[in-house]
């Protein structure tokens, strides 16, 4: 099976996976394209930011925004995640770069070298154009329970409605985010340490390490999971917490964490 690799990270979760990845038998991952995202439509992007400020309070939004390392730095303590282009050399696989998703060389790359699947790793909205490219489309990796949690960033909003698991899904892309037909999904357990931002950042650590073998597994046996695969039933979807919410998930993240001990 022939792959592409497409991401916007260049130490996330695509890197961590990819040397795992090239280990799969009949898997060839004929390239991965890095979309640097540096061709935003401005005016989109602060309609967007407008409307979620309105929606989760400023409060909210920046705390957000302080949370945000809890998801990239905070796990480098957990994993030793390198560089993307790096291990593209070691491996010898071709790495490319693209600007934006609707950069057009993006599309040319896909459909000038006979994909038979997509793999989204790290991303965020990708059009059907894109996803549809490939002859059995993408598939995604959203670390949450899907339908239940979409959009959801991992861990936080499991907090909140006082669980002691969280997960991930492996489901196919289609033009509305989270919503495509689940291939596998699997419960993980939230690894609960002294503060919440540790909690967030070891757990979501152990979402990455159980997604690349749940990754490795569908691959290996890709017919099966398709042929298998179900459509999602009704959703609930979040977005970042107001500070109210935050306030809630902590409280609950204290509770919980004691109950653990």
């Amino acid at each position: 099976m022939r792959i592409v690799i497409l991401t916007t990270g260049l130490h996330g979760v695509a890197s961590h996976h990819l040397k795992k990845l090239v280990e799969v038998k009949d898997v060839e991952i004929v390239s991965v394209i890095y979309n640097a995202n540096t061709k935003v439509d401005v005016k989109k992007s602060r309609k967007r930011q407008v409307e979620k400020i309105k929606k989760i309070g400023l409060l909210g939004a920046l705390n957000g925004i302080r949370m945000r390392q809890w998801y990239q730095s905070g796990i480098h303590k957990y994993l030793n995640i390198v560089n993307l282009e790096e291990i593209c050399r070691e491996y010898t696989l071709p790495f490319f770069r693209v600007e934006s998703i609707q950069d057009p060389l993006l599309a040319e790359l896909i459909g000038q070298q006979s994909i038979d699947l997509g793999l989204s790793l790290g991303n965020g909205y990708i059009p059907k154009r894109i996803f549809s490219l490939p002859r059995l489309g993408m598939l995604n990796i959203h670390h949450e329970e899907l339908p239940a949690y979409q959009n959801a960033q991992s861990v936080l909003w499991q907090l909140y409605n006082k669980s002691k698991h969280t997960g991930y899904t492996i489901h196919q892309i289609t033009s509305k985010i989270d919503e495509g037909d689940i291939l596998y999904q699997e419960q993980v357990p939230i690894q609960f340490k002294d503060s919440l931002g540790e909690t967030v950042s070891a757990t979501y650590a152990l979402l990455f390490e159980k997604s690349v073998e749940g990754l490795s597994k569908v691959l290996s046996d890709f017919d099966y999971f398709l042929s298998n695969s179900s459509p999602q039933g009704e959703g609930n979807k979040y977005t970042t917490p107001s500070l109210w919410q935050y306030l809630q998930i902590w409280i609950n993240f204290q509770k919980l964490k004691k109950n653990n001990t």
